[in-house]
């Protein structure tokens, strides 16, 4: 059992018979009144996202997680399936656990948060960035960057991005996994 006062980003509690992710948290010591913690909770199973405000010193049940890495091998209509690196042991995971998959490159490696006790799959974690290469893109136009402008480019995997107009066909791109954005272009 732990009070608010261990609140940190990245705790998982039990709360409302679900398991929840701090994202954000503050706490607030009014000139009037008692102290409270205004957090931002997200779903580890449904993904949605809310707004709660536990009194100071209130008790929360922390949940004991388990981040283990696995790499991913491939998806079919079972889910995505990820083996662990240590024990070859194989996980399946649904879409709707996974942010960004079309950025899903085979041979990935990520990081699974598990329940310690029950052993069930939370979450996914992709790395920060992932390096893909561009397989269509239309040329830029000389001259047309007046202003930061981004066209639109299909990866390895599938996944659009929007990247600058200097990006061509064969290019290796930096993507930013938690935006779906481009970062750099890397020298091959």
């Amino acid at each position: 059992m732990a009070t608010t006062s261990d609140i940190r980003k990245g705790m998982c509690i039990e709360f409302n018979n679900d398991t929840y992710s701090i994202i954000e948290f503050q706490h607030v010591k009014p000139g009037k009144g008692n102290a409270f913690v205004r957090t931002k909770l997200k779903s580890l199973t449904t993904g949605r996202v809310i707004d709660n405000t536990f009194t100071a010193g209130h008790k929360v049940d922390e949940v004991r997680v388990e981040r283990r890495k696995f790499q991913y091998l491939y998806n079919d209509d079972m889910g995505y399936h990820f083996m662990d690196q240590e024990t070859f042991e194989q996980v399946a995971l649904k879409g709707e656990f996974i942010e960004n998959t079309g950025l899903m490159k085979e041979g990935l490696e990520v990081e699974i948060l598990f329940h310690a006790e029950k052993e069930i799959p939370l979450t996914l974690d992709m790395p920060q960035y992932i390096i893909l290469e561009v397989t269509y893109t239309e040329p830029g136009v000389r001259g047309d960057t007046a202003t930061n402008t981004l066209k639109r480019a299909t990866v390895e995997t599938g996944a659009e991005v929007r990247v600058p107009l200097f990006i061509n066909q064969g290019d290796l791109v930096k993507i930013d996994t938690s935006t779906n954005s481009y970062v750099e272009r890397v020298k091959q």
